[in-house]
Formats: C-alpha cells, sequence, structure tokens
C-alpha cells in the first residue's frame, strides 16, 4: 500500500464520501489513508474463481458471498481494508452499505507487494473482528492454500494444502473447496518450476 498524506486527519466519514468518488481503491488506517497496489490477471482469475465456487455453494444458505468493491469495517471505523473475497454469515447486516462490520470469512489473494502486510499486521486487525472464523490465504505463484481457523480460548489453527489434487476444507462454512476449482484455466507450472521454464527455452541446434 501506498499512503496518501494528509496534512489534516481523515475521519471514517469523510474517507467513505472520498471513497464513492475515487477512481481507485483506498484503504484506512487510523486517520491515514491507502492506495492499493494493482492486480495481476492471475490475482484476479484466483479471486473470481473463488467467489463463483463460494456464491453457487451458498446459494442456499444464510451466507452471501461479496468480492472486490465492498469493504470489510474494523473497530467501529477506525480501520476499513479491501479482502479480495469475504463471506458473511450475519442475516442483519445491511446489505445497502458498502462495508461489512460482520465477516465468517475473510480470503486475501498473496502477491508480492502485499504478502508480508496480509500475512502480519492485516491479519492482527483482522483476528479483533468477533464474528471472524477463517482467514484465508492463497498463493498467486504456486498451488497453495493455508487456512486459519479461530478455536476456542481465541487461539487459531493453521492448515495447508498443497497441489492441484489436494481439498481445503472451510470449517465455519462447513465446505470443501478443491484447489482444483481455486486454480481453474490457470498454468502456474512454471512459476512453482522456473527452471523447468529455462529448459523449454533453450535453443535446440
Amino acid at each position: 500500500m501506498i499512503a496518501v498524506k494528509s496534512d489534516h486527519y481523515i475521519s471514517p466519514e469523510e474517507y467513505l464520501e472520498r471513497e464513492r468518488h475515487s477512481p481507485i481503491k483506498h484503504e484506512y488506517l487510523d486517520g491515514d489513508v491507502y492506495a492499493m497496489a494493482g492486480t495481476n490477471t492471475n490475482h484476479n482469475i484466483i479471486s473470481g474463481n473463488l467467489y463463483i465456487f463460494l456464491r453457487n455453494a451458498l446459494k442456499n444458505s444464510p451466507c452471501r458471498t461479496y468480492f472486490a468493491d465492498i469493504k470489510v469495517r474494523i473497530d467501529e471505523g477506525k480501520r476499513f481494508f479491501y479482502p479480495d473475497v469475504l463471506v458473511n454469515c450475519d442475516p442483519t447486516n445491511n446489505r445497502n452499505l458498502v462495508y461489512v462490520d460482520t465477516p465468517t470469512v475473510l480470503i486475501e489473494v498473496l502477491s508480492e507487494s502485499t504478502e508480508s502486510f496480509d500475512r502480519g499486521k492485516k491479519f492482527q486487525y483482522y483476528r479483533t473482528i468477533p464474528t471472524l472464523q477463517d482467514y484465508i490465504l492463497v498463493s498467486s505463484q504456486e498451488y497453495a492454500v493455508e487456512i486459519f481457523h479461530r478455536m476456542e480460548g481465541d487461539r487459531w489453527m493453521l492448515e495447508t494444502y498443497q497441489g492441484l489434487e489436494a481439498i481445503a476444507r472451510i470449517e465455519s462454512l462447513n465446505l470443501k473447496v478443491p484447489l482444483s476449482e481455486i486454480y481453474a484455466t490457470l498454468d502456474l507450472t512454471f512459476l512453482e518450476n522456473p527452471a523447468s521454464l529455462e529448459e523449454e527455452r533453450k535453443p535446440d541446434f
């Protein structure tokens, strides 16, 4: 993220009003506004695959799936973030709002520019959301998914799934998600094994 500094404190209300008219998305953290980095095609496809799978899997449930433009609000507006995908199962949630207060699942597709923040401070902030049950990190460089599930005593258990044959389990939604669905239409072989790409590029004399 890139900070967009102002000479005065920006209130949550001011941020939301500015964001409504902004051509680019910003996240909000304790009075400061941060421009979001653009995504690549792999990131976009993975987010779309997750949204479609979860929307279809949850269509007969009270849960709703959102992505791209819906923010999550934390600590009564001290922070706003744009997760790549979120699932909200709270029937009292106001669907006219541009943010969600009570997510059940938050998903971030990792990129080189945001991975350290997604794993560190952002997860720290997300953990303060009482309703959050699963935080999911999805690699865009290899077939790998990490799911942090909230346990009793506010402990978090990590399950890691690797390879297209793996099936990730989202406990809070009682769902099994094949990695082949998450990475549908993508070939990350060369990203996982760059040596094989170099081998393919060698001239044949």
